[in-house]
């Protein structure tokens, strides 16, 4: 149960041992050992689910005669309050309609310029690759506005090498940014505790997988991971992964340069290839650049 729910819980305790009518806060769960035994299993609830909280309040009631009304009142009320919070949770229609109506409502009527702008077309100046971690929303991290950034998010934000077959979602996407958008920045951002960084560290050295997908996709950045493994052979797996994490990122940077286009925009100085790291844990964000001390073709 989230700490809202673990404070609807308090505040019926507080009522039915204290008396109280009216408090500006949920007493401090330090202060709970001093009620009855039934207080504390009450508690308890705090920490149960949803169903087991709410079947407890009720029979607390029932059992309670001389509970003073005000008191009684609002442990119903908190009780309802606690059974609404459970249906909205199990509706996910609702929480996209709600999500919308407050973009609606809060952005898009609040800012008719920029939505008015962005109607006739986009000129965004960055394209970012980022994690489909739900953790890692480069938007809401980097505080990226509508029409600012091109966005590809897969697992563990990796960048394939140039193949118009295997890669072609991926090459169209950079395409597209590079060739008819014109941006100037291509951003890969890693992140800490990256799931699919696991999974590639994760691989057996013969190279055999348990998975349809997801192992052959990482596998973009094993060169990565055979540095980490050569050069960090002293950390523990958990900074090896962290190291991986940047590392990926790297390869990524280089693999962008397989492609025609945006090798070209590079060496023109059109483009600029940008490395970043975030850190949930921590609240950090690391950025870098490479630079690749590239050179114009020559034709003879």
């Amino acid at each position: 149960m989230r700490q809202k729910e673990r404070e609807f819980v308090y505040w019926c305790v507080f009522f039915l041992y204290t008396g109280k009518k009216k408090i500006n806060h949920p007493p401090p769960q330090s202060k709970m050992t001093l009620f009855s035994t039934s207080a504390r299993e009450v508690t308890k609830m705090a920490e149960d689910s949803y169903e087991e909280a709410i079947a407890g309040l009720k029979k607390l009631l029932s059992e309670k005669n001389e509970l003073e009304d005000a008191a009684a009142a609002k442990i119903r009320q908190l009780t309802a309050e606690l059974e609404g919070v459970e249906g909205k949770k199990s509706d996910p229609d609702e929480k996209i309609r709600a999500g919308f109506a407050h973009f609606k409502a809060e952005k898009y009527e609040k800012n008719p310029d920029l939505y008015g702008q962005l109607a006739k077309g986009q000129s965004p100046k960055f394209l970012v690759f980022a994690c489909s971690d739900s953790r890692v929303c480069p938007s809401h991290i980097l505080n990226f506005q509508p029409g600012e950034a091109f966005v590809v998010r897969n697992i563990a934000n990796m960048v394939p090498p140039y193949d118009q077959t295997k890669y072609s979602g991926v090459g169209a996407a950079v395409e597209y940014a590079v060739v008819h958008l014109k941006v100037e920045n291509i951003l890969v951002i890693g992140h800490s505790c990256c799931g699919g960084i696991k999974g590639l560290m994760s691989i057996p050295d013969d190279g055999s997988t348990n998975s349809d997908f997801i192992e052959e996709w990482v596998k973009i950045c094993l060169t990565a991971k055979a540095k980490v493994k050569a050069e960090c052979c002293d950390l523990d797996p958990a900074e090896q992964c962290t190291k991986l994490e940047k590392e990926a990122v790297n390869v990524s940077l280089g693999n962008l340069l397989t492609y025609p286009f945006v090798r070209e925009a590079v060496v023109k100085k059109s483009i600029a290839l940008k490395g970043g790291h975030y850190d949930f844990v921590n609240g950090s964000f690391e950025l870098w650049n490479i630079d690749f001390k590239l050179n114009p073709s020559i034709s003879l």
